[in-house]
């Protein structure tokens, strides 16, 4: 290894990206080559490990993750094309740049074949090695993208120009996003199911200096309590029963953006101390991996429940609560701005039809009056199923909304039961059952009353078990 080499891989450091979220394994018996290899790469990457001979390559990789290996040829036992086999035959998937000091055209038609990535000859310049690495981890950062795409595609169909609404609640709130989003500050939102959390947690990602990068929704409520670890911070292979392979978190797939950690108060307590020391220390440790990798994301936290008193009564570790609620937001009901309440309809009758492929229906004055007067117990969410639903069955179900707030008091009365605990779906249940009642049980009279047609009817009661109803 020449002095020239050596001294120009400080320049380059200067030249090239940094690429702290990557990891890299060396292999080679020479000792120059590992020791010019290391101080080149150790500068620039979050992990690089340096072995002499692929036994020792398998070990690592065995506990550990990494994005590239530098792998060379001509090694004492099994050589470098030997065990590319293995690696691609084993499902690994990362990058591997093959070196080697001898070798002839047969040799890198056979490495490349073999799934090499790069195949440079030695000796070689510092800056046609890093190109080399460059373009290896462009690669890795355009799959961990693709992932993150992938997986909202599957998971949200949530549209991110959803806070929608003039009502002075959204005005304040769409405030505290445009001031709050260009900050590095964590953020807890805390507001009712369906009240557009998500939403505004996409909203501060979109306008902060993050927004090139991913944004990760992962539902901490959703996942088994003996998962939530490695599916965050991710795991190597052998770490439990079934890790037959190594695998990446989210946290590592969110480097460089938004994790937006949904019903956070669901996490175990003990995922809540490791989740604080993440918050703390800003790095990962995969389970079963001896290594911490560095992690740069901005952690949106959300919850339906009031989290000081899950504080108080145990359930929550105080000093992450505070460590979360750098920032607070109450995202307000759908109830305290009903004014939005026909802007919101306008909005997702537009967006609802277009994705049905149906007409939009008629926004009556006596349709919007109804509507406004409901408390939505299921907020935005509930008012856009209620849409989908209308445009389903090609009407509104009239009578339903005319007697929304008649209906709700009668139970109140009845059944002691608070008006706000009743969703729209159980309004129109109870409501039509009453019709079917008054209709002394005559389907056809009952249908004609309540605006539907007989099979709708049909349909609504076999669904709700009313099976008596249809004979």
């Amino acid at each position: 290894m020449s002095m020239q080499q050596i001294d120009g891989a400080a320049d380059a450091a200067t030249t090239f990206g940094n690429w702290q979220a990557f990891s890299v394994l060396v292999v080679d018996d020479e000792p120059g080559m590992r020791s010019f290899l290391e101080r080149t790469l150790k500068p620039r990457c979050g992990l690089v490990e340096v072995v002499a001979d692929v036994e020792r390559g398998i070990e690592l990789m065995a506990r550990l993750h990494f994005d590239l290996v530098v792998l060379d040829i001509a090694l004492p036992g099994k050589s470098g094309v030997e065990w590319l086999q293995e690696l691609r035959e084993g499902g690994f998937t990362g990058d591997v740049i093959l070196i080697t000091a001898f070798a002839d055209m047969d040799t890198a038609i056979k490495a490349l074949r073999g799934g090499a990535s790069d195949f440079i000859l030695k000796p070689f310049r510092v800056d046609q090695m890093l190109n080399s690495i460059k373009r290896c981890f462009e690669g890795a950062r355009l799959a961990r993208e693709n992932f993150v795409l992938r997986r909202e595609l599957a998971e949200l169909a949530t549209e991110i120009d959803g806070l929608v609404g003039h009502s002075t609640a959204i005005q304040h709130l769409r405030g505290l996003i445009k001031r709050i989003a260009p900050m590095p500050t964590t953020v807890l939102l805390q507001g009712e199911s369906g009240t557009g959390k998500e939403v505004t947690a996409r909203a501060l990602h979109q306008m902060s200096a993050r927004s090139a990068r991913p944004f990760v929704p992962v539902n901490c409520g959703a996942i088994a309590a003996e998962l939530i670890e490695s599916e965050l911070f991710g795991h190597v292979k052998g770490a439990f029963t079934g890790a037959v392979g190594s695998r990446n978190g989210l946290f590592y797939y969110a480097h460089g953006g938004t994790l937006f950690l949904d019903e956070i108060a669901e996490l175990p307590l003990a995922m809540q101390t490791k989740l604080l020391r993440v918050l703390e220390e800003r790095r990962v440790r995969p389970v079963g991996s001896e290594k911490e990798v560095p992690v740069d994301v901005r952690i949106i936290a959300a919850t339906n429940r009031e989290l000081a008193g899950e504080v108080a009564a145990g359930r929550f570790r105080q000093d992450l609560y505070y460590r979360l609620a750098v920032v607070d937001i109450a995202i307000p009901p759908l109830r305290s701005r009903r004014e939005d309440v026909g802007e919101l309809t306008a909005h997702f009758m537009g967006l609802l039809s277009s994705q049905l492929g149906v007409a939009p229906l008629p926004l009556t004055r006596e349709v919007l009056e109804g509507m406004t007067a409901y408390a939505w117990p299921g907020n935005v969410r509930e008012l856009k199923n209620f849409l989908e639903r209308s445009l389903i069955l090609g009407c509104f179900p009239i009578e339903a909304l005319r007697a929304v707030c008649g209906v709700l008091a009668d139970d109140a009365t009845d059944a002691g039961e608070s008006a706000e605990l009743l969703s729209l779906a159980e309004v129109e249940k109870r409501h039509i059952l009453r019709v079917l009642d008054a209709a002394a049980g005559n389907k056809s009279e009952a249908a004609r009353r309540l605006g539907v047609s007989r099979k709708t009817l049909e349909r609504k009661c076999l669904a709700w078990g009313e099976a008596g109803l249809l004979l």
